[in-house]
């Protein structure tokens, strides 16, 4: 599956394992991360593609403030937590 910018993944490893994160852009081996508030969008993080794991959910980046990120992303982990129980 490609990664592309929208996309909501999982952090497969690094201080951020297992948080929810926006994909801002992707560039090669590479995907540029931000969760609204550790990492604005403003300034996001860059992380290997290895180091991820992508779920269904969309957001539109366009769309979004540091804000509106971090409450989208609370939402989508609360959810997210009763698909696996």
């Amino acid at each position: 599956m490609d990664i592309t910018a929208g996309m909501i993944i999982i952090s497969t490893a690094g201080h951020d394992k297992g948080q929810l994160l926006l994909v801002t852009g992707a560039d090669g081996r590479f995907v540029y991360l931000a969760d609204g508030k550790e990492r604005r969008l403003s300034a996001p993080k860059k992380k290997n593609l290895k180091h991820v794991r992508p779920t269904a959910e969309f957001l539109d980046p366009a769309a979004m403030t540091d804000k509106r990120l971090r409450t989208a992303l609370r939402g989508l982990s609360r959810s997210i937590a009763e698909e696996s129980e």
